[in-house]
């Protein structure tokens, strides 16, 4: 139930629904009209972690699902599922980043880059040997990119969770959406 209920769009200014016409019309987006002054900012900081980054999108949407696993999101975690399978990241792969389990990292990229995620949202401040294993898979541009993503989705779960924004339950249809990447999957 919501803590704090979604703007009816017939009560958001034209500006606002000016900006959130051009998004899906996710329950996140109608409860961030609530502080006008920063949805803009947030709406253009989460598009460029999903469209303008270099960090592998099939990385991106396992570390958005594994902060969203250890913050307890359901609502992130439902939209971001979706995504996942959208840019090619397996129903299998998903499950077992849902897991939770502790990652030996440096043995693959995929194991690596959780165990850096599980860190940066448990400790906050990453060991130095598994920092450097990190940066073995990725560029400075990418590790920049992927602790911006961590703490962006970070961010985002708790105001999710603390606000009680619900899942939508008619389907948003996210495959009209430009601003969302294509798919990499075939068939």
């Amino acid at each position: 139930m919501p803590r704090i209920h979604p703007v009816a769009p017939a009560d958001q200014s034209i500006e606002i629904r000016e900006i959130l016409a051009t998004r899906p019309s996710y329950n996140i987006y109608n409860t961030l009209a609530h502080a006008p002054t920063l949805l803009p900012g947030f709406i253009q900081l989460a598009s460029a972690i999903l469209t303008k980054t270099e960090l592998d999108p099939k990385i991106r949407e396992l570390v958005i699902i594994r902060v969203g696993g250890h913050c307890q999101s359901a609502y992130e975690l439902h939209q971001h599922k979706r995504l996942a399978l959208k840019v090619g990241v397996t129903q299998d792969q998903i499950e077992n980043c849902l897991s939770l389990l502790p990652r030996t990292f440096g043995t693959s990229e995929e194991d690596t880059l959780l165990a850096f995620t599980d860190a940066v949202v448990k400790q906050i401040k990453v060991p130095e040997d598994l920092f450097q294993a990190t940066k073995k898979w990725l560029s400075d541009r990418e590790m920049t990119e992927l602790l911006i993503t961590i703490g962006t989705y970070m961010m985002v779960s708790r105001f999710l969770e603390n606000s009680g924004v619900e899942i939508e339950t008619d389907p948003v249809d996210i495959d009209s959406k430009s601003f969302y990447p294509q798919s990499t999957q075939t068939g």
